[in-house]
Order: structure tokens, then sequence, then C-alpha cells
């Protein structure tokens, strides 16, 4: 399961705890799908990967349970999430209606240099090689990130918590895993350039509804996702 992440810890920044460098680590590995979702976590294992001891490394693990990319099943031990469909679609039905609420917040809230530098965001986005080859959408997380920049925007604390705190990592988890599907990275784009619009002209109603829409674009493209995988599992070989 750790094949591809036996390599040197990076040099780590003064302030920086071994545990939140690792912690760092592990966290980005699971969210891009590096370690894959449902894969058992082993304890001994990350500790000689990391060359780290067991304490600093539970601490670690103990966070990223906070965050909902761990779970601890009985006599099993700590897994990389997998969530089933239905709770995936649970997921984006929250996110629908909270970052709906956020874009209309956003429009009231936001100020002139934060729409400006949001519009810099979405520059740098089509940049991105990924996403000039069609094949996934700009990755980087915080302030990089159209959403989560939309909800820091919309100024309500609780909001913020919930969205850009306890759930966080595990959205960007998914939105990662589905963002490659053919075609979705550039209607994606064409959806936040409109939700942006919006949000620039002030219009809380049309930000919100767009907004909703874009989330519920995403899924569908779920549902889609797994109503293709149950076809072919329930397909024999050779037929189509």
């Amino acid at each position: 399961m750790l094949e591809q992440l036996e390599h040197p810890m990076p040099a780590q920044d003064d302030s920086e705890t071994l545990s939140e460098n690792v912690f760092r680590r592990i966290q980005a590995a699971i969210v891009k799908g590096e370690i894959a979702p449902g894969s058992k976590i082993s304890e001994p294992e990350l500790a000689r990967t990391y060359g780290i001891s067991r304490g600093p490394l539970r601490e670690a693990i103990h966070r990223l349970e906070g965050q909902r990319l761990l779970v601890r099943v009985p006599h099993v031990g700590a897994r990389v999430v997998s969530l089933s469909h239905a709770e995936l679609i649970e997921l984006y039905e929250i996110r629908e209606s909270l970052e709906g609420m956020a874009c209309r917040l956003a429009a009231e809230r936001m100020t002139t240099e934060d729409i400006n530098e949001l519009r810099r965001v979405l520059d740098t986005h089509e940049c991105d090689a990924a996403f000039q080859a069609g094949v996934g959408y700009y990755q980087q997380e915080g302030d990089f990130d159209f959403h989560y920049r939309i909800i820091q925007g919309a100024g309500n604390r609780t909001l913020t918590q919930m969205l850009c705190g306890e759930l966080y990592q595990l959205v960007r988890m998914y939105r990662i895993q589905f963002s490659a599907t053919p075609n979705r990275p550039h209607q994606a784009f064409a959806e936040h350039h409109r939700i942006l619009d919006a949000i620039a002209d002030r219009d809380g109603e049309l930000a919100e509804l767009l907004m909703r829409r874009h989330i519920g674009a995403s899924k569908r493209n779920i549902a889609r996702h797994y109503q293709d995988s149950a076809h072919q599992t329930a397909t024999p070989r050779g037929e189509s």
C-alpha cells in the first residue's frame, strides 16, 4: 500500500513539529488517492516509511480521524475512509445547501479586492497543465481553491468551521477523485466563472442558485459513475 510513499521525509520548517509534518504528508496522500480508499493503515509500516516513532505518528493518525479521512473499524484498526454511494450523495446534499448559502453571503460581503483575487485564482486554474489537457481540475487547497475562497468570503464563522474545517479534506478527496471525468474540468471551470460573475454583480440569489446547480451537476456525475460501475459488474465478459 505504501510503496509509492517510501522516500525520505522532506526538510521541515523550524516551526513545524515532526507530527505535523507527517500528518500533512499522509493527509495529502489520502486526499490525492495515493493511499487508496478502504486501505488498512499499518502503524509499523507508516513508522518505518517515514522514519518516525509511534508517538508522533499516533498523534497524526488521531488528527486524520478527526478530519474523517480515517475511520476505526472494530477488530481491524484504522482504514482510509471509503464512503458508500448513499453516504457520498448525502455529503453532496450538504454541500449543495451550505455552499449555496455561502455564495449568497459572499455576494453581500466580499470586497471588490476579494472578488478580483478570486478572478486571479481562476486564471491560475486555467493555466494548469492537467486542466489544459482536460484530465483534471486544479488540486491545490486553501487560498488556491475556488470553493474555499468563497466560503471564507461569506464571513460566517460557523459555516467556515464546517466547510473549511471538519469536512474540507474529505470533500477535497472526492472532488479530486471525480474531477477527471471526461469534459467535467472545463464544464466546472465555466460554472465557476458564472458563479463569480453573479457574486461580482452582488446578485446573491443567482449566485446561490448557480452554486447549487454546480454541486448538483457533480452529484449527478457521481451517480452516473456508480451506475456505470454497477452495469460493468453486472455485464458478463464479452458483452457490451
